[in-house]
This record gives structure tokens, sequence and C-alpha cells, in this order.
């Protein structure tokens, strides 16, 4: 089966005969370095009409090499278009090294027919896509599936019901759970929220438009994340209502019915298909792909996981060569019978502070959870206290909410920072271990344990682990944010998960635990009333009240490789 002259296929009008990958993904590739030399000339047949399960078109082209034999296909589908990045980095790359990249854009996106819903079609248009393969001279039966964000979330999709043909998939920085991806611990994740509904609204009109949309958010961004209330303030900011937005905005709780068959999460508790994960420690979805990963392993499935000091972004900028390197040796080993490039372990993570990899046979590596408690004068130790009572009390105001900085954010601000401005507010508690003697190892799922009064009865509670060097400077690790409910003096207990790390705190460094009432505007501000923060038009300031027996967990073991 030759792939130099495919048959032609039915398209909309406007379609161009096969030739030359766009300048502008050609002048890309020339940009990148430290990837695999290319194997193939790459021809591009832009603009196929693809049938959609409801016959809408989906709009798409299709890479191939220039060369004479069997290549296996690649799908990958998006909401978010088909040129920069996705054109150079899926279609061109891949096609080079010896694959057919069918790249799509999802239904009502891109120029492609049908009304964009966010997660209900793409199982079915998946499926409508793959029949359509079947049909190609050039298929030869082999399937793989790669993408990052939501391009992770359509191969999910497409696994909830495998055709025999997918062999292979890559999930890179990927969503499988779409409330996740707007609230947690029953708190809206306000900045990525707007992040999201901008790059849907206009990242498939192109880059133009696209980069002209996020300036104007970041422009607006403090208004519209303090606007009293907050419920439809993004219009002017996002250039027009989006109704989808509205609607995962006005919907917290994820047992409401208004998610149901959001998440494709249950494929992975049957999935046979051998999967490739990739994320970054300051990944907005990095829990997810850990989720991912668990359920994975549990069902038996082949499962590789790589885990970079990346952000969401970051991944596939800095962390593409070995992003791109991970991805083509699974899919080479699984759908070219080609197993060279693969490691002997299930796991390669980035070891924060030591700034190395380590292979590991699986995650989290053996551990031990280990509380480290506060004290009174704001040190950190292992000694269990001997009573609840109070320990020491902060005031959160809504007006003037404590700041987010850094950390698992869709923006150029995420990842680590430095905190000492932070940490100098008033609203902001911080308890310090000592300088260590030996390096300690932390890796594995880190969580806090609260005992927390307030007087108002409502509040958040923002919890976060920093590692402080020589010099003193504070850089966050990982965090979390938990919603209370409290009755009086009488604490509640509430524990809150700080996301998962691999991280060496150096001999001389000391660990350190910072709590506050919010990280505004990655989190919606709580007003302090239990109102809901869409609503609220009213701000109550909260005195919250930390108790001697709340604890920082830590998973102390060791990140030595095997």
């Amino acid at each position: 089966m030759s792939s130099r002259t495919p048959d032609a296929v039915a398209g909309p009008v406007g379609a161009r005969p096969a030739g030359k990958p766009p300048l502008s993904s050609r002048m890309m590739r020339a940009t990148w370095r430290n990837l695999p030399a290319k194997r193939h000339e790459v021809e591009w047949e832009p603009g196929l009409a693809v049938p959609a399960a409801d016959g809408s078109p989906l709009v798409t082209d299709h890479y191939f090499p220039r060369a004479e034999g069997d290549f296996p296909t690649l799908l990958v589908r998006s909401p978010y278009g088909r040129g920069l990045p996705w054109s150079p980095q899926y279609g061109l790359l891949f096609a080079e090294q010896g694959f057919h990249v069918v790249l799509q854009s999802c239904r009502g996106t891109g120029g492609s027919g049908g009304a964009f819903d966010l997660w209900r079609n793409e199982a079915a248009d998946g499926r409508a896509t793959v029949s359509w393969l079947r049909e190609q001279p050039w298929f030869n039966g082999t399937l793989g599936t790669v993408g990052p964000s939501y391009l992770g979330y359509v191969q999910w999709a497409l696994a909830l019901d495998p055709p025999p043909e997918l062999k292979a998939m890559v999930v890179q920085v990927g969503l499988h759970d779409p409330h996740a991806l707007f609230h947690s611990g029953g708190t809206l994740l306000l900045e990525n929220t707007l992040a999201v509904g901008s790059g849907m609204t206009y990242q498939h009109q192109g880059m133009g438009p696209f980069v002209k949309a996020t300036l104007r958010l970041q422009r607006r961004l403090r208004t519209v994340t303090t606007a009293q209330p907050l419920r439809g303030a993004y219009v002017p900011a996002l250039g027009g209502e989006v109704p989808w937005l509205d609607d995962v905005m006005t919907h917290p709780d994820a047992q409401d019915a208004y998610w149901h068959g959001a998440s494709p999460a249950e494929s992975a508790e049957r999935h046979r298909v051998p999967t490739a994960l990739i994320t970054g420690w300051h990944d907005a979805l990095v829990d997810q792909t850990f989720e991912q990963y668990h359920r994975l392993r549990r069902a038996g499935c082949e499962t590789a996981l790589l885990v970079g000091p990346w952000t969401h972004t970051s991944a596939l900028q800095q962390g593409w060569p070995e992003v791109f390197a991970e991805s083509l040796a699974w899919l080479r080993a699984h759908l070219n019978a080609d197993p060279s490039g693969l490691r002997p372990t299930a796991v390669r993570a980035h070891i924060g502070g030591e700034n190395t990899w380590r292979d590991l046979d699986d995650w989290p590596p053996p551990h031990t959870p280990t509380p480290w408690h506060p004290t009174p004068d704001g040190h950190l130790t292992r000694q269990t206290p001997t009573d609840s009572a109070p320990l020491t009390a902060f005031r959160y105001d809504p007006a003037d909410p404590t700041p987010s900085l850094g950390g698992p954010l869709l923006s150029r601000t995420a990842g680590p920072r430095d905190n000492n401005t932070l940490e100098a507010r008033d609203d902001v508690l911080t308890f310090t271990g000592p300088p260590l003697t030996e390096p300690v190892d932390v890796a594995g799922p880190v969580s806090a344990r609260l005992s927390v009064s307030t007087d108002t009865g409502h509040a958040d509670v923002f919890t976060r682990l920093c590692d402080v060097d020589a010099q003193g400077r504070s850089v966050n690790v990982c965090d979390g944010l938990g919603r209370l409910r409290t009755t009086g003096d009488t604490p509640s207990q509430v524990t809150v998960p700080m996301s998962t790390t691999a991280h060496r705190f150096a001999a001389g460094h000391r660990i350190r635990w910072q709590i506050s009432g919010g990280a505004h505007p990655r989190y919606a501000r709580s007003p302090g009333t239990g109102d809901s923060p869409l609503d609220a038009t009213t701000f109550t300031p909260v005195r919250i009240t930390l108790h001697a027996d709340s604890a920082l967990v830590l998973p102390h073991g060791s990140v030595e490789a095997r």
C-alpha cells in the first residue's frame, strides 16, 4: 500500500490537493532543537470533510509521509483549530516519523459543522471518524491517538467503546473529568475557568483572535474577578456570552445531573489499550493524570507515566523534547512493534529541589505518611501536640482577598514562585521547620489535617507546602484548598488534599507550611457568609482560628531509582 498519493476524499469547497504542509508549520519546525531526525518528507491534504455522528462535516487535515509503504495512523481531535501549534507539533512531526496523522476540528470549532457542546459529542464523533478511516485506502487498520488537554479528553471518550483498530493512546497533560477542571473542594477555580472559556471560544479561530482575546482577558481580569456579583461578569472580558461557561460555573456539585456522563473515567476501569500518560508537577490537570494512572494500573492495563517539572503549557514548550520522545517511543512500540525506545520502568519522574530524573517501578514509591505539627511560635515539628487548644488566628477579608501566586494555573504565571512577599501579609500564617541536617525526600500525596474554628461559620482555607532555601527564599511545592463549615468555638476537622509531589528538601533547607483564607483569583473568593461566590454582594471578614491538633502530612520516602 502506498501513501505517496492518497485517493481523493470528498471535502468542503476550498479543499486543496495534497502538497507541502503550511509554511508557518515548517518555519516553527525549524525552531525546535533536540528532536529526533526526521525520517520522511511530509505531504498534506487540508480541508477534508469527515461526517460526524449526526452527519455534520468535521473539517480534517491529513499529514502523511511522502514515501512508499504501510504506515499506522494517529487520530488527533482538537477544539482549538488545526493551525499553530497543532499543525507542526502533531501533523508535521509525527508524519516525519512515519505516521499518517489525521488532525480534526471537533464539532462546532475550526470550521466544522454543528455546535460545540464541551463533552457531549466527542465519543460519537470519534467513532464516526474511525468509521471514515476504515474507508480510506491508506488506512492499514492500526490506529493510535495522541494529544494534550482536551485532546486527551477526546481520547478517553473514544476509549469508552474502543474500536478494535485502537492499539495505543498517549494522553499528554490530559483531561478526563470536566467538573474537576472547573471546581475543587466545592470552590470555583475561577482563573482557570476564565482561561478555558477564552481558549475554547477563540483559539480555533486562529492565533490572531486568540492572542487578542488573551490580552483582553489579562487586562480585565481584576475587574471580572472582583465583580459583585461574579455571575455574568466575564462577558466584557470574553467579548460576549458563552452559554456553556455559564453552565459549568453555576453547577459546582459533581453529583448534579448536569455533569452526568461528562467524565469517561469509567473507561479506565476496563481499559486494555496500552496508554502512556504525561504530566507536570505544576500542571492544572496533574491530579487527573494520577487518577488515570491508578485506574489503569488497577485494571492491569499496560501503562507508562512521565512527570516533568512543567506547568500545563510549558510541557508543550520547554518540555516538548522529552514529551515528544516519550510519545514517539510509546507509539512506535505499540503501532510498529518497535520497543527499542521504551524505558525499562513504568514511571519516570523529575525530582524537584534536586533537578534530576528518576526511573521508578511504580507511583508512588514506598513512603510513610508523616505528620508535621504547627507550634504557637511559628515552628513546624514532628512532636505530637497534647491537646486541641487554639493555636493562632488570622483575619481574612474578602474585600482584600489573599492573592494567588503560582501553582497549577493555565496562565504564564503558573509554577514555582518566590512566596516571601505573599508570606509577609497579615492574613497568611507560616510554620517553618528547623534547617535540615540531611536531605528529606517527599514522594507521594501530600495533605493537611486542619482543625479550625471561625467566627462566621463559613471559610475557605488554602494550605501550601514550601521549600525554604539557605537564603530564606520560600518556593511553593504543592497546595490545595478546602471549604469549612463551623459551629461556634467548636473546631471543625477537614482533610485537604494538596496534590502529589516528588521533592527533595536539601540539607540546610527548611520545610514550610503556609496557611491562608484563600488564593484569589485562582479560586473564587469566599464571601464569608456561606452565600454562593457567584451571587454574593455582601462580604463579611472572617476570623479563622487554627487549633494545635492540625497537621501537615508528608509522604516521607525515597526517590532513589530502582
